[in-house]
C-alpha cells in the first residue's frame, strides 16, 4: 500500500481561507481542513481518497469518495466565545485521529469485500495483509498510549525484588553508601509499582457510566454531544493534560474518560472532545433533538427509541462493550439497521 489520505473539510460559500492539519502513521495519511465561518450556512464534507494496491501482476487503482454533507449556521460571536474557548482545551487531535483511523479500517474492509465479489482475489489478498499490518500498528500504538500496566506493574515488581536483594548484600558486606543509594530506589520502584498496579485494576474492573452512542450534556460547557470512544483512565499526552487542567477536576486523570463528537451547532471548530466522566450528564430528552455531525454517518446505525445513537458492530468490539437495546427495541437486529 503506498498511501492514503482522509480528509474533512467546511468550507464556506464566501470562499475564506481554511486552516489545515495533517497526521501520519507509517504509510496512512490523514488530513483535515476547518473553515470558522463568520455567518451564514457552510457544508461540511469529507472524503477518503487514493488507495493504491500492488498485485504480482498488475496495479489495483482506485479512488474512493464519500462525500456527507449538510448546511449548519455558524456565528463567529459564538464561536469566538469566552465559554467556547475554554470548550476548546478539551479539543482531542488525537481522537480525532483514531476515529479517523477507524473510519479507514471500515473502508479497507469494503474492499475486501468488493473484491472477493468481482473476483479479484489477489487483490483481496494484498488488501487483508495490508489490513492485518495496520491492525498490528494500531494496536501497538494503543498499547504505547495507553501503557500496557499489567506487563509494567510486573517488571516493577522484579525489579524491585533485584533492588531489596542487592540491598541485603550491600548491608551483608558493609557498603552502606551503596545501601543508601538502593534504598531510595526502591522507594521510587514502591511508589512505581503502586501506581501500576492501581492503573492495571482499573483496566480491569472499569464501570463506565455511559455507553457508546449515547447523547450527553457537558456539566461545565453546557455543549451537547454523543459517546463514541472511552478509556477506563486518561490516556492522553502529559501536555495535553496540562492544558486541559485534568489536574483540577475532583477525580484527576484516574477516572474514566470519553470521545465525544460534539455539535456542530454547538461548536463547529470543537469537533471531538475528550472529557472526563465526573463532567458529563446524561442529556435530558428535550435535549435529545437533531444532532449534527460528520461521523456520526460512519460510526452508528441511526438513532434507537429513546433517540440515542446504535453504534455499529465493529465500534462496540474495539472497546468491547455490549449491545445496548432501548426500550422499543429488541426486535431489531444490526443488520437490518445498518444503512
Amino acid at each position: 500500500m503506498q498511501g492514503i489520505s482522509v480528509c474533512d473539510s467546511v468550507v464556506s460559500p464566501h470562499g475564506t481561507s481554511c486552516r489545515s492539519a495533517c497526521v501520519a502513521r507509517n504509510d496512512l495519511r490523514f488530513c483535515y481542513k476547518i473553515n470558522p465561518v463568520s455567518h451564514g450556512a457552510c457544508a461540511w464534507r469529507w472524503c477518503a481518497e487514493k488507495l493504491h494496491v500492488r498485485t504480482d501482476r498488475r496495479k489495483m487503482n482506485t479512488t474512493v469518495r464519500t462525500n456527507a454533507r449538510w448546511f449548519f449556521g455558524g456565528d463567529a460571536r459564538n464561536s469566538n466565545s469566552d465559554g467556547n474557548a475554554k470548550a476548546r482545551l478539551e479539543r482531542s487531535e488525537s481522537a480525532n485521529e483514531d476515529i479517523l483511523i477507524f473510519y479507514f479500517q471500515l473502508d479497507v474492509q469494503t474492499r475486501i469485500q468488493y473484491a472477493l465479489n468481482i473476483e479479484q482475489f489477489d487483490a483481496a489478498k494484498q488488501l487483508r495483509e495490508k489490513l492485518a499490518e495496520m491492525e498490528t500498528e494500531i494496536n501497538r500504538q494503543r498499547e504505547a498510549k495507553r501503557g500496557s500496566s499489567k506487563n509494567e506493574a510486573q517488571d516493577k515488581s522484579l525489579n524491585l525484588l533485584r533492588a531489596r536483594a542487592d540491598l541485603q548484600k550491600a548491608i551483608e558486606s558493609e557498603n552502606y553508601a551503596l545501601a543508601a543509594e538502593l534504598r531510595d530506589t526502591i522507594a521510587k520502584l514502591e511508589g512505581d509499582s503502586l501506581a501500576l498496579s492501581a492503573k492495571a485494576l482499573a483496566y480491569q474492573s472499569v464501570k463506565y457510566e455511559f455507553r457508546l452512542g449515547q447523547k450527553v450534556r457537558h456539566k461545565v460547557h453546557g455543549y451537547r454531544a454523543v459517546i463514541c470512544g472511552m478509556d477506563p483512565v486518561c490516556c492522553e499526552s502529559k501536555s495535553w493534560m496540562e492544558t486541559a487542567n485534568v489536574e483540577k477536576l475532583s477525580k484527576g486523570p484516574n477516572q474514566p474518560f470519553y470521545q465525544v463528537l460534539v455539535d456542530v451547532y454547538a461548536d463547529p471548530e470543537l469537533l471531538v472532545a475528550y472529557v472526563a466522566e465526573e463532567n458529563l450528564l446524561e442529556a435530558d430528552e428535550s435535549e435529545k433533538g437533531r444532532f449534527e455531525h460528520p461521523y456520526t454517518e460512519f460510526l452508528f446505525y441511526g438513532e434507537d427509541m429513546a433517540r440515542d445513537f446504535i453504534p455499529v458492530k465493529q465500534l462496540r468490539e474495539k472497546y468491547d462493550q455490549p449491545r445496548y437495546e432501548a426500550s422499543g427495541d429488541e426486535n431489531d437486529d444490526d443488520g437490518t439497521t445498518d444503512s
